[in-house]
């Protein structure tokens, strides 16, 4: 019996967000860049211009990967790199859903999004991995999302619960990433360059795979091997902004207070000497799986459709403005079925109890907003985050669809009521419509897909 129009949707979706999700496979990221030829190392500094390279015959090659991709992109890395040239055995941080046994390379689980102890003695690890490396000598860091939370190396005094503690609040107070890091930046030994500083002066370079809008290398992971130009006054300013200062705990306010009166030592900042040696390549990002998504449309019955390349704001505002615009579409007259597509990473301002993960609050809020709108027709929606988890629970990210509010309401439950709750995780399994991938191994942020078509169909 052939599928359903609505279960046909459903796949198509589906289908198209895998295709993002491919496109930001760890190990072929790092395929792509590395090779070795006549015993010399060649890195790849740019994807479009294969002629841009670094490349060195360094005497030992100090493999580090942290990341929820570092376990793919450490297995790559090593299956290039010859075994002689290796500096014992490498080391990978993932989360725990990511561990998997690796040759040659020492695996170690910890905390994401909240750091735990497991990450800090990591980070111990890792900074002594770093300082081994000497003149001469590459260290080669390899780097996915998640890093922030993985490698936890407060400064002294401060401990690993009061980061935690911090890190919680910035995490509830709605604020964007990049606050998120900079804060972080300045309670670390090892971000906002803090790792290029312990690795100077052997050679580095990182391959990054990016999480952040933007792609901007000094946000990904908190930039550990970049320069940073942030400052602690920033990160009082965030802190302040997002009305958590008072709450945080007085180890940390001394700290930051400290910075800002020139009494602890500031991140390296551009033009520092030790990037001198320190080199980077971009070798996958959320822009490149929408492309991925945008092509792949052509595969299914729909005209492919760029609506942003940079979605953030509050998740329900922004399936609200996706909602009414899908509306305006149809009613300026659709000839016919189309793909919206969209990446980037928004955020919740938590006040309720629920259980969910911004994902899956834009999906709920996607599916309320489209009947205030009236949207028509036949449409589905799939938000999900890229790396399989969305939030503190299980799922990548919900599905939405016509029915998608009767099926709740038909469970007993008030969707809206669930949406200002944040909620959206029971609301969604009640409606069969949570996006269930499991951990993909990779970390490019959020994708985000409409499948409309014309309001008589």
């Amino acid at each position: 019996m052939p599928n359903s129009p609505v279960e046909q949707l459903r796949q198509h979706v589906i289908a198209l967000f895998l295709a993002g999700v491919a496109a930001a496979e760890p190990g072929q990221a790092v395929r792509n860049v590395l090779s070795v030829d006549g015993g010399l190392l060649k890195i790849g500094l740019d994807l479009q211009d294969k002629s841009r390279q670094r490349i060195g015959g360094w005497r030992k090659i100090h493999l580090l990967a942290f990341g929820k991709a570092a376990c793919a992109m450490a297995e790559a890395a090593r299956q290039i790199i010859p075994p002689q040239r290796l500096a014992g055995s490498g080391l990978a941080v993932t989360t725990y859903e990511n561990i998997r046994a690796i040759d040659g390379i020492e695996v170690i689980g910890a905390g994401h999004p909240l750091p735990d102890n497991a990450g800090l003695q990591a980070g111990k690890r890792v900074a002594c991995l770093a300082a081994a490396a000497r003149q001469g000598e590459l260290l080669l860091v390899l780097i996915s999302g998640g890093g922030s939370a993985l490698l936890p190396a407060p400064v002294e005094p401060i401990t690993l619960s009061e980061k935690i503690a911090v890190t919680a609040l910035l995490l509830a107070s709605g604020a964007g990433i990049n606050q998120i890091n900079c804060v972080r930046k300045h309670l670390s030994q090892l971000k906002g360059g803090g790792l290029a500083r312990l690795a100077a002066p052997a050679d580095l370079h990182a391959l990054i795979l990016s999480d952040v809008l933007g792609d901007d290398p000094s946000a990904i992971a908190s930039g550990p091997t970049v320069a940073d130009d942030s400052r602690f006054a920033d990160a009082v300013g965030i802190l302040s902004a997002a009305k958590i200062w008072e709450k945080i705990p007085p180890s940390v306010q001394n700290h930051l207070q400290q910075g800002v009166r020139n009494l602890q030592a500031e991140t390296p900042k551009p033009g520092d000497a030790l990037f001198g040696n320190t080199a980077y390549t971009l070798v996958g990002s959320n822009i490149i799986s929408i492309e991925a998504m945008l092509k792949a449309c052509a595969e299914y019955p729909y005209q492919a459709r760029l609506y942003s390349n940079q979605l953030c704001g509050e998740a329900r505002i922004a399936a609200q403005n996706l909602a009414a615009h899908a509306r305006n579409l149809q009613t300026a007259g659709l000839n016919q079925p189309i793909a919206i597509i969209a990446g980037g990473e928004t955020t919740v301002t938590l006040s309720g109890n629920g259980k969910g993960g911004r994902n899956q609050e834009m999906a709920l809020a996607f599916a309320l907003a489209a009947e205030q709108n009236g949207l028509s027709g036949a449409w589905t929606f799939l938000s999900g985050g890229t790396d399989g988890r969305d939030g503190p629970t299980d799922a990548a990210g919900g599905i939405a669809d016509i029915g998608t509010l009767r099926r709740i309401r038909q469970a007993g439950l008030d969707p809206q009521h669930m949406l200002d709750d944040h909620d959206s995780y029971p609301a969604l399994q009640a409606a069969n419509d949570l996006l269930m991938t499991g951990a993909t191994g990779t970390n490019v942020a959020d994708l985000q897909i409409l499948l409309l078509h014309p309001a008589d169909e």
